[in-house]
Parts: structure tokens; C-alpha cells; sequence
């Protein structure tokens, strides 16, 4: 197995590995510290049924069940399906997934760890591929706080909130979901985590806020949460913290989403079809000693 660095903010190739077959302990090892280094991992050129998907996924933590079934993988709620294709006058997948800077999960009590996504149809026009995705990088931002700000968000907490994406989709994106129902909103209520995370595999602090699904900071008063907020917004979007994947038939992609905010770009029309397989794992593990110790010979 090859690692190379894209030498950009984020990203490696990870070649001559075949994720189709179960990975050794070893590559498995690897694979989890450059997630933790380079934040955006891309294996091209691979052949993984859902089945191969699951498996691979299930490695890094427990698997997110979608609610929907209809948009899964069937018999398998837990491969879920990002698509604009129609059969039969249905979206065979959810066709407006991450429109919009986000890290996934933020808004649950165990929040999200990895993202694999396997492309199997890839947009294209004029010879090159839409529906690219754009990554930033949270440790990169938070090494280039200013200490002043670094110290006042020290032992802050934030409130996340599911309902902020979902409303701003339905107002600002044109999507078609309908509204959060009670029953949903109390499945899901506002939860808290640390502003300042310490990163499982690297150590190093990332800035754990993100435009989705951040609310507020919890200890600052609101007019300076908010400004606090957009200033951190505004900093973690800068350029030179920026990378963007643009997909191939058969990528697969694997991203931490403890260091990096994403958006899926829709730069592509309902007749440029987009299929990709994807799993979302959360982070029951990862934060866990004896994994750590398993897995990063970090000590206990």
C-alpha cells in the first residue's frame, strides 16, 4: 500500500490496496493515522459491492441506520444512496446531500467520525466531472488562531442543531424535504460539544463549529457568540485551508469529519447523473483507549 500526500491543506492517494477484500490489521492502522493526517483519503479505482462498503466502514465505528430505508441500500440500512437519478418517477437516492459547508453529524450526542462515499456515476460535461467536493481543514484553522481568541474559547462549549441545516436547505437550497416533524426534532434534540476538540488520532486541537449546525457558544453572550461564530466561519474558509476532490467512476473516499468541513457542489443538471454508495460512521470508537491503544499505539 502507497500514501501519497496531494501536498495541498488536505488529502492522499492511497494506492495498490483492493478495499473489495478485508484489510489487514496493519493496513487498517495505517489507513486510520493518515485519516488523522491528511484528513481526505482517496482510493481510485475500486470494485466494492455495498456489502465490501459496509464492511470497510464498520472498521472505523458503528454505522448510522438511515430512516428512510427507501433511500438504502436494500436489506441494508446502513449503505445509504446519494442520487438524482428517477426510476419509475422516484429519486432512487437522496439527490441533495451536503449542499452546503457542513460536518456531518455535529447535531447528535455521538457525532460523526468518517464518511466512505464509492462513486458509480460521476457528472460530467465538456469531458470533465461536475459535482465536486470541497473539503476545509479545522486543525490547519485552529494552529492559526490568534492566541487571544485560542484562550477565550478554551473550555467553551457549542450547541448544534440539526434543525438550522435542515431549515436552511428547505429556505436557501430549493429542496424539496419537508420540515422536521416533533417527533424528529425530540429524537434529535440540540446537543453540546466542546469548541475546541483535542483530535483523537493526531492530538492536535481542531475548532469544532461548523455553518450547519452550530447555534451558538454556549458561554459567550449571544451578540458575541454570533460575531465569534462568523469570524470563525469566515477564517476556516480561507483558501489556503481549502481542497476539492473532483470524482472518478470507482473513487473511493474516506474523510474525518473531527478535522474538516465538507460541501458536496451542485454544479450539475437533473439529466448529469450522480450515484455514489455511502456510509456514515460515528465516533463510538475512536475515542475509546483501548481502540486507541489497539490501533495508534497511543498509551492509555
Amino acid at each position: 500500500m502507497r500514501i501519497a500526500p496531494t501536498g495541498e491543506s488536505l488529502g492522499a492517494v492511497v494506492s495498490e490496496i483492493d478495499l473489495s477484500d478485508p484489510l489487514a490489521e496493519a493496513d487498517f492502522n495505517r489507513i486510520l493515522r493518515a485519516l488523522g493526517e491528511y484528513g481526505v483519503l482517496r482510493f481510485p479505482g475500486q470494485a466494492i459491492d455495498p456489502a465490501a462498503l459496509r464492511a470497510l466502514s464498520s472498521r472505523f465505528g458503528s454505522l448510522l441506520a438511515a430512516k428512510n430505508t427507501a433511500l438504502s441500500e436494500p436489506g441494508m440500512p446502513d449503505v445509504s444512496i446519494l442520487s438524482n437519478v428517477v426510476e419509475n418517477g422516484r429519486n432512487i437516492g437522496l439527490p441533495d446531500a451536503g449542499q452546503d459547508w457542513h460536518t456531518d453529524m455535529t447535531y447528535s450526542a455521538v457525532p460523526g467520525f468518517v464518511n466512505v462515499l464509492v462513486a458509480l456515476r460521476v457528472p460530467m460535461r465538456d469531458g470533465a466531472p461536475r459535482g465536486a467536493t470541497e473539503f476545509t481543514n479545522t486543525q490547519a484553522a485552529c494552529a492559526d488562531l490568534p492566541e487571544t481568541l485560542r484562550r477565550r474559547l478554551e473550555g467553551t462549549t457549542a450547541t448544534h442543531d440539526l434543525d438550522k441545516y435542515w431549515e436552511h436547505m428547505r429556505r436557501e437550497k430549493g429542496s424539496t424535504r419537508p420540515p422536521l416533524t416533533p417527533a424528529q426534532r425530540a429524537a434529535l434534540p440540540p446537543v453540546v460539544h466542546p469548541t475546541l476538540l483535542t483530535h483523537p488520532i493526531t492530538g492536535r486541537p481542531v475548532i469544532y463549529v461548523n455553518p450547519g449546525f452550530t447555534t451558538r457558544i454556549n458561554e459567550l453572550p449571544e451578540a458575541e457568540s454570533d460575531a465569534v461564530l462568523a469570524g470563525l466561519f469566515e477564517h476556516i474558509l480561507l483558501p489556503k485551508y481549502r481542497y476539492v476532490h473532483r470524482w472518478a467512476v470507482g473513487d473511493v473516499l474516506l474523510w474525518d469529519h473531527l478535522g474538516t468541513w465538507h460541501y458536496a457542489v451542485p454544479d450539475y443538471r437533473p439529466d448529469e447523473h450522480r450515484l455514489m454508495k455511502r456510509c456514515q460512521v460515528l465516533a463510538d470508537r475512536i475515542f475509546d483507549p483501548d481502540f486507541q491503544r489497539r490501533h495508534l499505539g497511543l498509551a492509555a
